[in-house]
C-alpha cells in the first residue's frame, strides 16, 4: 500500500498549536509542489470575529522556499499583545525570545508598551486594551516565534494600522534544499498567532481553542472532476506534462513573449493509441492556462452539401478571432476532419482538399488574430493528417503519446485509486484494503492504458456496490486480489 513513490493515502501530521488542532496533508509533496507554483495552504480557514481576510502561500523560486501570509482585521480590540503593539520584526522576535525565559526586562518593555496603548487609545476615544500584566507573559506565542527562528527562517512581520483596518504580513524563507515539514509547521505557528494577535487574544490562547485547521488539500475534499482535470493529475505522461507547462508559462506571459519578440505555440497535435489520454490533456493544458475549453467535434464540421464544411470551418475560426477569453481550441479526432487526400483528381478528394485548404488559411492568421486563442488536436491515425497541415508555423509542437509503460501505469494507478479515496471514504467507510499495491498491478497490465486501467477500477467499484445492494450487509474495502480477477476479465473481454 506505501511502497515507494505509491502511497495511496498522504502522509498526515496533527499537532495542536497556540490551542488549535493543525492537520499537515502530506507536506513533503506540499512543499515540492511549490517548485511548479504558488501553492494555497489553507482555504475557507476557520477565522475568529473580527479577521476579515486571510490568505497563506508557498512558492519556490530561484532556490528558495517562501512563506507569506497576510492577515486583516478591523479595529483593535479589547487586548494588545506583541503583533498589536507593533513589536513584530527583529525587535519583536528578541522580546518574544526574552519573554519566554523570563527577562524582566522585557517584561517592563512590555508593559510600557501596554501603557502607550492604553493612553493613545484614551485620546482617541476607543475603549482602552487591557496590557498584560508582568506575570502573564505571552510565552505561547513566544515560544512560537522562537522556534521559527531557530529553524533559520527569521520570520519577517509586518504590521500595518490604518483607518478601520488592520494588517498583518508574515513573510519567511529558507533554502529549497533545506526545507523541511517543520519548517512549514512553524510558519503554521508564527501565522496563527498573527491570526490570534489580531483577534485580540492575549496572553494565553483562547480564541483559537476548539478550531481545526487544515494545511494542504484536505482528506475527505472532492477532487474535480472530468471537466477540471489538472496536470497535476495526469500520471505516466512527464515528459508530455512538462512540455504543457512550458507552453501555459509562455501563454500567462504574453509581455515577457512580446519584449524578446519571442513567438508562444500557436497549434499542438498530439497523436497516438485510442484511451492513452490525449483529450483529458487538452482539457488539463486549459485548466493550467486558466482558459476556457471548446471542443469542435466532427458533425460541426463535415457537411453532405458541396461547400459546407468550407463555410463551417471559417464559421468556427470566425468565432475563435472573437473570444474575448483565453481559450484552447480542441479539434479532436482530427483525421475525421482533415484527412490526406493524395494527388486524387476526384470529385471527393477535390473536397477534401478543400477542407484542408480552408484550414491552413485559417490557421496562418489566427495568432495574430488573436493571440489568446491556442489550437490543439488529436488523432489516432497521424498517418491519415497531410503533412503541409501540420507543419511547423502551424502546429508547431508534435507531441506523441504512448502506451504507458510500467512506471506509467503504476502512476496512473496511484492517482485514480487517490482521487477515488478522496471522494469516497469517510470515517466508518474504507474503500480499498491496505494490500493494494500499484507497482504490483501495473505488472499485470502491460498494453493497458488509462481508459483501460480505469475501466478496471469502475468494474471493482461496480461489483462491490451490486454485491452489497443484493446482501443488505457492507461488501468489505476493495482488495488486490479482486483488482487482479477484474484486470483478468477485461483482457478476456
Amino acid at each position: 500500500m506505501t511502497g515507494h513513490g505509491y502511497a495511496l493515502r498522504p502522509d498526515t501530521d496533527t499537532v495542536t498549536l497556540l490551542g488549535a488542532r493543525v492537520t499537515l496533508v502530506d507536506p513533503g509533496a506540499l512543499l515540492a509542489g511549490a517548485a511548479a507554483e504558488p501553492v494555497d495552504l489553507l482555504t475557507d480557514a476557520d477565522l475568529p470575529a473580527g479577521i476579515r481576510r486571510a490568505r497563506f502561500t508557498v512558492r519556490a523560486e530561484a532556490g528558495t522556499h517562501h512563506f507569506e501570509a497576510y492577515l486583516t482585521a478591523g479595529p483593535p480590540g479589547a487586548t494588545v499583545g506583541l503583533l498589536a503593539l507593533g513589536l513584530a520584526g527583529p525587535a519583536g522576535m528578541l522580546l518574544a525570545r526574552r519573554l519566554a525565559v523570563g527577562d524582566p526586562r522585557a517584561e517592563r518593555v512590555l508593559a510600557g508598551a501596554g501603557r502607550v496603548a492604553v493612553e493613545a487609545s484614551r485620546r482617541l476615544g476607543l475603549r482602552p486594551p487591557t496590557a498584560p500584566a508582568p506575570g502573564d507573559r505571552d510565552a505561547a506565542g513566544a515560544a512560537v516565534l522562537r522556534e521559527a527562528e531557530a529553524l533559520g527562517l527569521r520570520p519577517d512581520i509586518d504590521h500595518r494600522v490604518e483607518p478601520g483596518v488592520r494588517s498583518v504580513t508574515v513573510r519567511g524563507a529558507v533554502p529549497s534544499g533545506q526545507v523541511t515539514p517543520a519548517h512549514l509547521r512553524a510558519m503554521v505557528g508564527v501565522w496563527l498567532q498573527a491570526v490570534r494577535e489580531l483577534a485580540g487574544d492575549t496572553p494565553e490562547p483562547r480564541v483559537l481553542r476548539g478550531r481545526s485547521y487544515t494545511v494542504g488539500v484536505p482528506p475527505d475534499a472532492t477532487p474535480p472532476g472530468t471537466e477540471a482535470v489538472t496536470l497535476d493529475q495526469v500520471g505516466g505522461l512527464d515528459d508530455v506534462v512538462a512540455r504543457f507547462r512550458e507552453i501555459a508559462v509562455s501563454f500567462r506571459h504574453p509581455q515577457v513573449m512580446a519584449r524578446w519578440g519571442a513567438r508562444r505555440p500557436q497549434g499542438i497535435l498530439m497523436y497516438g493509441p485510442p484511451g492513452t489520454g490525449k483529450t483529458m490533456l487538452a482539457r488539463a493544458l486549459a485548466n493550467e492556462i486558466g482558459a476556457d475549453f471548446r471542443e469542435i467535434r466532427t458533425p460541426e464540421i463535415l457537411d453532405k452539401y458541396l461547400g459546407g464544411s468550407e463555410r463551417n470551418i471559417k464559421q468556427v475560426f470566425r468565432e475563435a478571432r472573437a473570444y474575448r477569453r483565453p481559450t484552447v481550441m480542441l479539434f479532436d479526432e482530427f483525421d475525421s476532419i482533415i484527412s490526406y487526400a493524395g494527388a486524387g483528381g476526384d470529385a471527393a478528394s477535390q473536397a477534401v482538399n478543400a477542407v484542408a485548404g480552408i484550414f491552413k488559411q485559417e490557421m496562418n492568421t489566427l495568432i495574430e488574430a488573436n493571440p489568446d486563442v491556442i489550437v490543439v488536436a488529436t488523432t489516432n491515425f497521424p498517418h491519415r493528417v497531410d503533412a503541409s497541415l501540420t507543419r511547423s508555423g502551424r502546429f508547431d509542437v508534435k507531441l506523441a503519446i504512448p502506451l504507458p509503460d510500467e512506471d506509467g501505469r503504476a502512476a496512473i494507478v496511484t492517482k485514480m485509486v487517490r482521487e477515488l479515496i478522496a471522494r469516497h471514504e469517510r470515517p466508518g467507510f474504507r474503500m480499498f484494503a491496505d494490500d493494494v499495491d500499484p507497482r504490483a498491478l501495473a505488472a499485470l497490465t502491460p498494453g493497458l492504458t488509462g481508459a483501460d486501467l480505469r475501466e478496471v477500477l469502475r468494474r471493482v467499484q461496480l461489483a462491490k456496490a451490486m454485491r452489497e445492494a443484493t446482501e443488505g450487509a457492507p461488501a468489505g474495502p476493495i482488495s488486490q486480489d479482486e483488482l487482479a480477477e477484474a484486470i483478468a476479465g477485461l483482457r478476456r473481454g
